[in-house]
């Protein structure tokens, strides 16, 4: 199978297609040939040597989550789907075993139908941001009147965290740059203050008393904090963001590893986004040979959606 694949850490020009065996499902298993992968984040850290790759021998494939069609399903696998289904899948990377391939093989609970209605280029977006998410509201569990502001809410795990937030009833303070304000309050942002340094005070001007919880996807908690109440928590979904400690506020960090076997919550966000509850955007499509450009793309930031590998 064609795979994108790192041999030695470094820039986007380290990402290379190689051929690489196909992989079999086994017991509790399924394989899907992937039609689309989406490119995230921790993507890049892969490729630099940051993330994911300890245990495990080169060469290093990224992706975390995919969209496709089931292909194989392991012996003795319980499950919904049937060969031939279309379907998302998160996959926790671990040497050869990533999302930029043309096959992946991931636990039964980590697959689910894709969404009606959308491509598998909007669907490969949804799993693994979707999860994170739905994990970093799960950590700052709100009151059920609560209020929750989103720092970097027009980027994709921020979007999914503004509209999850609505879909549960919370009042959502969320940031924005000037380009992005009209995006963010079409997420369903109740406030949208001015993006920057100001952050916390407008929200407090907003909630004196300030919000139960924050979503931090931008790397900037430890700035942000004072926008919280005392004894409210802030969620961190960015790698290595300092995380202050003050006034009795619980912080936390996402690791969507943890989630990758919640089944029902993935099958959830497949319901959310057949029902409209949270939208599925995409950056830009690419062919897998264009991955280096694609990594390019996404460092020099400012893509509202994702990009997504073609296969």
């Amino acid at each position: 199978m064609k795979a994108i694949a790192v041999t030695q850490f470094g820039g986007p020009e380290s990402l290379q297609v190689l051929d690489l065996p196909v992989p079999d499902a086994g017991p509790g298993e399924i394989r899907i040939k992937v039609v689309a992968a989406t490119v995230n984040p921790v993507d890049t850290m892969v490729r630099r040597g940051l993330a994911f790759v300890d245990d495990a021998e080169p060469p290093y494939v990224p992706g975390m989550e995919a969209a496709g069609t089931v292909d194989q399903i392991g012996e003795g696998t319980i499950t919904d789907l049937s060969v031939g289904d279309r379907a998302i899948a998160i996959a926790v990377t671990s040497g050869t075993h990533g999302a930029y391939a043309e096959y992946l093989v991931v636990p039964a609970d980590s697959v689910v139908r894709a969404p009606e209605g959308a491509s598998d280029v909007e669907a490969a977006t949804l799993p693994m941001n979707g999860l994170t998410a739905r994990m970093a509201l799960d950590l700052l569990e709100l009151p059920a009147d609560g209020t929750v502001a989103v720092v970097g809410a027009a980027g994709a795990v921020g979007g999914y965290a503004v509209q999850l937030a609505k879909v549960e009833g919370f009042r959502v303070i969320a940031d924005a740059a000037p380009a992005d304000v009209q995006l963010v309050k079409e997420l369903g942002a109740d406030v949208v203050v001015p993006r920057g340094d100001d952050f916390a005070n407008l929200v407090r001007t907003q909630v004196p008393d300030g919000v139960d919880g924050l979503v931090d996807t931008a790397g900037v908690a430890a700035s942000v904090t004072r926008a919280v109440r005392d004894g409210g928590r802030v969620v961190s979904s960015a790698p290595g963001a300092d995380l202050a400690t003050e006034r009795g506020i619980v912080t936390e960090r996402t690791f969507v590893p943890s989630y990758a076997r919640e089944h029902v919550k993935l099958d959830r966000l497949r319901q959310l986004a057949e029902e409209g509850g949270i939208t599925l955007r995409v950056a830009r499509p690419l062919p897998p040979e264009q991955a280096a450009a694609a990594h390019r793309l996404l460092e020099e930031g400012g893509l509202r959606g994702r990009v997504v590998l073609t296969f």
